[in-house]
């Protein structure tokens, strides 16, 4: 850890750990191997004669994929050392263990009519997939909660609102929290539909090698089913990669996503700042080298940085992997090695923001504060009424006794009140209207 040149692998690897069973070196190169076994357990159901017996055997090929382990992860880099490619080296590894578990009339079929793309993607969705439904689901999922957990526990407490950083109507703090619980609920649903595409049609997607060898055997519906039965969808028409057009729906919604949480992180830091929310100090936690009283909102600073570093990321992947020259070139390959990372962010960033509001609470002696410091914000609700009463130009009455003041009273208004043209009910109407009463709909 102390080595790592990413924080992602070092500092922070307690919390991005769960992520490398999904998208290390160690995870792709069993994805590979796991849709080079499932391949051939496929063909082991066609009527090929070469292949009678195997499906009989199938246990065997099971047996490869289950007891697969960091020694036999390395075996395949040893052989990638000597074929400079990543998924040969699979095949050879492959080559070998059914040699060894007495399979070796069937090594031929390993990898037959593929490309190193079909492996690679529908490896790649696979992994994203997986963690995905796994991982990243439920971290998100948890941090929605952290914040209506939190929402919930001020349900109709009264908050002077703040607009263009100036007073305005009042609202509630439960309220503005729902603001960004609806946001990242309708992003999530977007993400929850989301489907996982695979390319899977030979050297240039056309499945040539397939229909050439064995012409009697219908290799689209084989290849459509193969795909589905591992989960994902069959992109149709392809070069010899993928489009990555999927890929980069999900990249742009995870940033939206994070967007939300860039928002939602610098409010929080701004209330605090303001002294609306309070932050519990942690024993034996220092907050400055220099300065002892310091409770910073580290947490949201912290998670800021890093769903921004995620969305730069994020936002290359999904400019880059759908472009690629004429039926494919190469850049797309060490690309991909790359997208765990912006996920990684991601991780760090919720783990941050769950930590963070384990440490909030709402500081209603400042709210109230704050709200009977500003009775002005009173004027939008009773210029209201008087439009209701048919009063001439009431907006333009409230207008010059609020607009530019700091120092207006309730008192200023009750007398304010008593000198409209309206009747003794609308007037006592008009004087109950406080700050901390107009807020609307509760929530």
């Amino acid at each position: 850890m102390l080595h790592s040149i990413s924080p992602i692998d070092g500092r922070y690897s307690d919390k991005t750990k769960a992520l490398s069973p999904y998208f290390s070196e160690y995870a792709l190169i069993k994805y590979r191997v796991y849709v080079e076994i499932e391949y051939l357990k496929a063909l082991s159901k066609l009527d090929i004669a070469r292949l009678k017996g195997l499906e009989e055997k199938n246990a065997v090929l099971d047996k490869i994929m289950q007891d697969f382990s960091d020694a036999d992860a390395s075996k395949i880099k040893d052989i990638e050392k000597t074929t400079n490619h990543d998924v040969k080296a699979v095949e050879y590894y492959l080559r070998d263990a059914l040699q060894a578990h007495g399979l070796e009339a069937y090594i031929e079929f390993i990898h037959f009519g593929l490309t190193s793309q079909d492996v690679n993607n529908t490896a790649f969705p696979l992994m994203t997939m997986h963690a995905m439904s796994e991982v990243v689901l439920p971290q998100l999922d948890a941090v929605v909660d952290a914040i209506k957990n939190f929402a919930d526990q001020y349900a109709d407490v009264p908050m002077l609102a703040h607009t263009h950083g100036q007073p305005a109507s009042p609202t509630s703090f439960k309220k503005e929290m729902y603001v960004f619980i609806e946001r990242l609920q309708m992003q999530l649903t977007s993400l929850k539909q989301l489907t996982y595409k695979a390319k899977f049609g030979g050297a240039t997607g056309n499945l040539n090698a397939h229909k050439l060898t064995f012409p009697q055997i219908e290799w689209t519906t084989f290849a459509n089913s193969f795909i589905e039965s591992l989960g994902l969808e069959r992109l149709q028409t392809t070069t010899q990669i993928a489009h990555y057009d999927q890929e980069a729906a999900l990249y742009h919604n995870m940033s939206r996503i994070n967007t939300i949480f860039i928002d939602f992180c610098r409010d929080i830091w701004t209330y605090i700042s303001m002294e609306y929310i309070s932050q519990k100090a942690v024993k034996n936690e220092v907050g400055s080298s220099a300065m002892p009283h310091k409770v910073n909102p580290i947490d949201f600073e912290n998670a800021e940085g890093n769903l921004m570093l995620a969305n730069g990321i994020f936002g290359f992947l999904a400019e880059k992997l759908p472009v690629s020259r004429l039926q494919r070139d190469l850049t797309d390959s060490t690309v991909l090695r790359n997208i765990g990372v912006p996920f990684a962010h991601n991780m760090i960033a919720y783990s941050s923001i769950i930590k963070g509001m384990s440490k909030l609470s709402l500081n209603q002696v400042k709210l109230q504060a704050d709200l009977n410091k500003n009775i002005a914000v009173i004027a939008e609700g009773i210029q209201s009424i008087l439009r209701r009463e048919g009063t001439e130009h009431p907006y333009e009455l409230l207008k010059s006794l609020t607009r530019g003041k700091t120092q207006i009273t309730i008192e200023d208004f009750l007398g304010f009140i008593d000198g409209l043209p309206v009747s003794a009910e609308v007037k006592e109407e008009m004087k109950l209207i406080r700050p901390d009463n107009y807020t609307g709909y509760s929530f």
